[in-house]
């Protein structure tokens, strides 16, 4: 653990990061790298392990950190300042042991092992997404057949598994079509196995060091201890549900949060910089117009670590706000992704043509913040569900 790091959780007044100044700039030093090269970041994983990143979420009787969903979230943002794609990868480590804390804090132990799988440096991703599958976690492509030990084997084929480098425990589900009248959605985990393979189809536009390539799941078994929820297909309120939706939803917002907190500090730099000939060679920084559009950026940026931080806060301290949740934690991650567009957006202006330069840090900014259109829940999705918050849902 990195000497003088605070070790408590939410509310403890604790301001040293995991992460410190030197460790953050090695990891944006590499960052332009691996975007070039299309590469995971393995000295990134290495460095952040070593942090004490991957069991930020365990108590510190478990030999973690102690922290909560807020103190979590304002660690990926900071990340996401020096490397957005980094940060969206452990995303998907963090959602499961912040998942694992959230059941274990409502008294329901089914995924302690998970904290403790991360603490002795096993890496979690998650293998949930699938092509076409608009239910997300309500329904389910995979095939889940039973076998007679109370394991399952899986067969379909998930996207955007990030970390797929690398993670050594892959959370799925799947449906369970053994009684027609009852379906299943079976939640479990899968070890690397000969069932297991992952393509090499991760070339995108943005957020590429994260190296989310897609997944073939032919009869991968869980085992029946791997196996940890069957539920009925449809919505529910398992807690499951609900520790999975709140740190994915609170992590992606915070991660597209640091990424537009970057885009504004370069736009600051930008505007001191450069400098024009209209008026005698004064900075950028002068003139009105790019005042007021930095400014425009800044308002646009400084509302949602506040919200963030709210949300998560009322994550750790168990608030029952039933039904309320899910309108207000898409609503948070739309609001997230869409600002964090705006404000690089403003950011690209100000810094004039050079930012659209291969080598331009804005620029891949510009590439990464795309790829928060596509994170559950989508745009649609979201106002669907605030829809029937507000008004009910339409009559079938």
């Amino acid at each position: 653990m990195p000497e003088n790091l605070p070790t408590g959780g939410v509310g403890d007044g604790a301001t040293a990061s995991v992460v410190d100044d030197e460790l953050l700039a090695r990891i944006r030093s590499r960052a332009a790298t691996h975007d070039r090269e299309n590469t995971f970041p393995h000295d990134d994983l290495r460095e952040l392990r070593e942090a004490g990143y991957l069991r930020m979420f365990a108590p510190l009787d478990r030999g973690g950190l102690g922290f909560g969903l807020e103190r979590v979230a304002r660690e990926q943002t900071r990340l996401a300042t020096a490397a957005p794609a980094t940060a969206l990868a452990l995303n998907m480590h963090l959602v499961w042991t912040g998942t694992a804390k959230v059941l274990l804090d409502r008294g329901d132990d089914s995924l302690a092992w998970v904290l403790d799988d991360a603490v002795a440096g096993e890496v979690f991703a998650f293998g949930n997404s699938e092509a076409g599958n608009d239910l997300v976690l309500f329904g389910s492509r995979t095939v889940a057949a039973p076998q007679p030990d109370g394991g399952y084997r899986f067969t379909g084929t998930k996207i955007f598994t990030s970390l797929s480098p690398v993670w050594t425990r892959l959370g799925v589900f799947g449906r369970d079509d053994t009684d027609p009248d009852a379906p299943l959605l079976v939640h479990a985990f899968l070890d690397r196995q000969p069932g297991v393979e992952t393509l090499s189809d991760w070339d995108t536009l943005a957020m590429r060091a994260s190296q989310s390539n897609t997944t073939v799941l032919r009869d991968a078994v869980a085992s029946a201890s791997r196996v940890v929820r069957r539920l009925p297909a449809g919505p529910s309120a398992d807690p499951l549900i609900f520790g999975i939706f709140a740190n994915f939803e609170v992590l992606v917002a915070a991660v597209y949060t640091g990424l537009s907190q970057r885009a504004l500090e370069l736009a600051v730099e930008a505007a001191h910089r450069r400098t024009s000939l209209k008026v005698n060679g004064r900075p950028y920084a002068h003139d009105p117009d790019i005042r007021w559009r930095i400014a425009s950026a800044g308002i646009q940026h400084d509302g949602i670590p506040p919200q963030i931080a709210e949300l998560a806060r009322a994550v750790d301290r168990l608030e029952n706000r039933g039904a309320a949740w899910f309108p207000a934690l898409v609503g948070l991650k739309v609001r997230a992704t869409e600002s964090a567009r705006v404000v690089v957006d403003h950011a690209l202006r100000v810094s004039g043509g050079s930012a659209i330069a291969s080598a331009s840090e804005l620029g891949r900014l510009y590439r990464d913040v795309i790829a928060g259109l596509f994170h559950p829940s989508d745009d649609e999705s979201a106002h669907s569900t605030v829809a029937n918050a507000l008004l009910g849902p339409v009559p079938e």
